[in-house]
């Protein structure tokens, strides 16, 4: 069996998986509110959910786990992760001890992600524009929840490699003269603003504030990242005028972001728009504004507007991602070339 986890500043995904040849199969999953755990050892959710599998499985964890692969928010340094959001720092080598197994993949989440595309079903995938892909051709991915994440997925000429990056902490590029503006706001605030404080999760109320000082709402009291989904829930009902103009913006900056990762990345194979948000508000990913603007790069435009872009609608993607991996370098001892689309 391969446990596998999606640890993130929001929730924490865990899942125990089968395999089958190439094919993994899964057959317990529990989610967890970071939050309710943030002031406990991690270990206390890995107890958590192998009480739990063994009910489900008829089988203990202990002894019979193969492989164990974990993808968290922030950045893996010599085998620990330095979470942004997660609140644990987790070392590969102590989830190894502690499960009783000879190592655990501990990797970015966008990274897992990356990884689990080429093993994704058709219905986890909304193609919002076909292009015209280049296979193998590099992929990349960039995903907004609680923080923005970025990753490619490069093929070696044999293989897919996925490699991290902390995109979502380069500096905001503002777009328009709304976005300029906007980005000074914020510079009063602090000297510095990364495209992931607008573009993610907290980065709703933000713009809300920014664009409407004088309207107020009840998930205003709680943290900035809470604000979001009242505020695209009242967008797409269009109850809220306020709202209806924060989504514009936030979702027309973060197709421009994704048309800048296309550019850095030259990803002929396609760009994957994944995380938490982007399922959440798909009537205005459909919209043909957001193509456009993913494409709007001037000289490059036609080159853009030939790479394809999608949607990953399957929230587990990290979840997979991790699994896949994980159970490819058990097996191995180095990462397993992934069949590419």
């Amino acid at each position: 069996m391969i446990l596998a986890g999606d640890l993130g500043g929001t929730k924490c995904n865990l899942g125990l998986f089968t395999q089958d040849g190439d094919k993994l199969e899964l057959i317990a999953s529990q989610r967890y509110a970071t939050r309710e755990y943030a002031q406990q050892p991690f270990e206390n959710i890995l107890n958590d959910f192998k009480a739990r599998a063994a009910k489900l499985t008829g089988a203990a964890l202990d002894g019979n786990l193969s492989a164990a692969g974990f993808g968290g928010a922030g950045a893996v340094v010599n085998g620990v992760l330095h979470g942004t959001f997660v609140p644990w720092q987790l070392n590969a080598r102590n989830l190894a001890a502690g499960l009783g197994i000879e190592r655990v993949l501990l990797i970015n989440d966008v990274e897992a992600a990356a990884f689990s595309l080429p093993h994704l079903a058709a219905g986890d995938v909304l193609t919002l524009s076909a292009g015209a892909p280049q296979e193998p051709g590099t992929k990349a991915l960039i995903a907004a929840g609680t923080g923005l994440g970025e990753a490619i997925l490069f093929w070696s000429g044999r293989q897919y490699f996925a490699i991290p990056t902390e995109g979502g902490e380069a500096d905001f590029a503002p777009s328009s003269e709304q976005e300029i503006e906007l980005l000074r706001v914020l510079r009063k605030k602090s000297p510095r603003v990364s495209a992931e404080e607008i573009l993610s999760g907290s980065g709703f109320r933000a713009i809300h504030e920014f664009l409407a000082p004088s309207v107020r709402h009840a998930s205003f009291q709680m943290p900035a990242r809470d604000a979001a989904e009242e505020i695209t829930q009242q967008a797409l009902a269009a109850s809220c005028p306020a709202c209806v103009d924060t989504l514009n913006f936030w979702t027309a900056a973060y197709a421009s972001e994704a048309g800048n990762l296309a550019l850095r990345t030259l990803a002929f194979g396609g760009v994957y728009i994944g995380g938490g948000i982007a399922p959440k508000i798909l009537p205005k990913l459909r919209q043909a504004s957001f193509f456009q603007r993913f494409a709007d790069k001037g000289r490059f435009s036609p080159i853009l507007a030939r790479i394809p872009l999608h949607v990953v609608l399957n929230e587990n993607a990290p979840l997979w991602g991790a699994a896949y991996e994980a159970a490819a370098q058990a097996e191995t001892g180095i990462p397993l070339p992934l069949n590419h689309h």
